[in-house]
């Protein structure tokens, strides 16, 4: 009888590892097992085959869940360089951080291939806020967000994903950047409006930007700060200027 109840519990935590691989992520890190997960940033849709090189500790290859498992053997802070491939997406590289032996934030959104001339912005984050909102403003001729997002009148500018629920990826796009035009990238806490909040800062939040081939760009959001609107970047005469400060509006 103990031994049917033992197997009926495997196969039920099984089961729910299965539907819900976050879970077995919990009793895997108490093991010293560390999971990342690679998304498509148009669609979230997980990334299988990525070929992933974590400088130090070796090259996995993402499962069906776009997940890879792997150890860090007494190393429970710190940075490590991780490069990201796949045939169909743009190469990226990384740091990842560590803090008490666990991943802050271990999802990552990875761009597919986009013309030269185009600018791709990829927001991710943590559980918690819900709802963050990507908002990309060209002074005097387009505001791109959750209200507008389907694409300018131009057609140079597209909310590719819009997410509500944590975790991200929200992702904005430009076909075609206009060298007299300013541009601005930014980030609001659509969850809690509290100009005093610091959820902003506690997100985890991180924005890749893609253009010419590759990831040029990779911003964090500051820590220990408040307010409910992270201003990234600005973009002017085809040079992203970084920002990179919460404050409120």
């Amino acid at each position: 009888m103990v031994m049917f109840k033992k197997i009926h519990l495997i196969f039920i935590f099984n089961l729910l590892f299965a539907q819900f691989p976050d879970m077995g992520d919990a009793f895997n890190e108490i093991e010293g097992k560390l999971s990342m997960y690679f998304l498509n940033a148009l669609n979230a849709k997980p990334i299988k085959g990525a070929s992933v090189d974590i400088e130090g500790i070796g090259n996995f290859t993402s499962d069906a869940n776009g997940r890879i498992q792997f150890t860090v053997p007494n190393n429970p802070f710190g940075k490590i360089p991780v490069t990201v491939n796949k045939s169909g997406y743009i190469k990226t590289d990384f740091i990842l951080e560590l803090k008490a032996g666990t991943i802050i934030l271990n999802r990552f959104s990875i761009s597919p291939e986009i013309p030269l001339r185009h600018v791709r912005m990829v927001l991710d984050w943590g559980e918690s806020p819900q709802d963050l909102d990507a908002h990309l403003e060209k002074k005097n001729e387009f505001h791109i967000s959750y209200r507008n997002k389907k694409r300018t009148k131009d057609g140079t500018a597209t909310l590719d994903r819009d997410d509500t629920n944590g975790f991200g990826p929200e992702t904005i796009t430009v076909t075609s950047l206009d060298y007299n035009g300013k541009y601005e990238y930014r980030i609001v806490n659509f969850s809690n409006r509290n100009k005093k909040s610091d959820k902003l800062s506690k997100s985890g939040a991180e924005v890749k930007v893609y253009t010419k081939g590759k990831m040029m760009h990779h911003f964090k959001v500051p820590a220990n700060q408040r307010g409910n609107i992270w201003t990234v970047f600005q973009i002017k005469n085809n040079e992203i200027i970084s920002i990179n400060k919460i404050g409120s509006k």
